[in-house]
């Protein structure tokens, strides 16, 4: 999915200055336990999923739109695993923008992984013993904290 409408909108007005968004993060799992990653057409890395809330939009709901608008697959909602702040990023048309993420633990329901938007060139499953050297940062933190610590975890880095 392109950049949303209100993100350009916005843009407009206040060019590349830093932009606050809040956003969703998703641990998917299947039942093997295996973690769906996507690769990223942004910086080519792996990642789970992830995506901006739209205005008014609730966290859970969107969290299962972008899973289903990125990779094609139906889940549900286990339970919230962390809230993070991301540092700020730079993307390469020079937009400045931070999150504030929330991140949730989820499980396939049904449909085969694929790419299903132009924000991806690759969906797969992994063994959380064998993810892919390329992860990106934010996805480590947010797949340990969802496998491995509780709500005692998310106000620390």
């Amino acid at each position: 999915m392109p950049v949303p409408e209100f993100i350009l909108d916005l843009r407009e007005k206040i060019g590349h200055a830093p932009l606050w968004l809040s956003g969703v993060s998703v641990v998917v799992l299947d039942a093997d336990d295996r973690i769906l990653l996507t690769r990223r057409v942004d910086n080519g890395r792996w990642a789970v999923v992830s995506g901006v809330l739209e205005p008014g939009e609730e966290p859970g709901p969107a969290a299962l739109r972008e899973i289903a608008e990125e990779t094609g697959v139906v889940a549900e909602l286990v339970r919230l695993t962390s809230v993070d702040v991301t540092e700020p990023i730079v993307y390469p048309n020079g937009d400045h923008t931070q999150y504030l993420d929330l991140c949730f633990l989820a499980r396939h329901v049904s449909g085969e992984a694929r790419v299903a938007d132009d924000e991806n060139t690759d969906v797969r499953w992994f063994d959380a013993s064998d993810l892919p050297a390329d992860l990106t940062d934010t996805s480590r933190l947010r797949i340990d904290k969802a496998l491995h610590h509780g709500p005692e975890a998310w106000f620390r880095r």
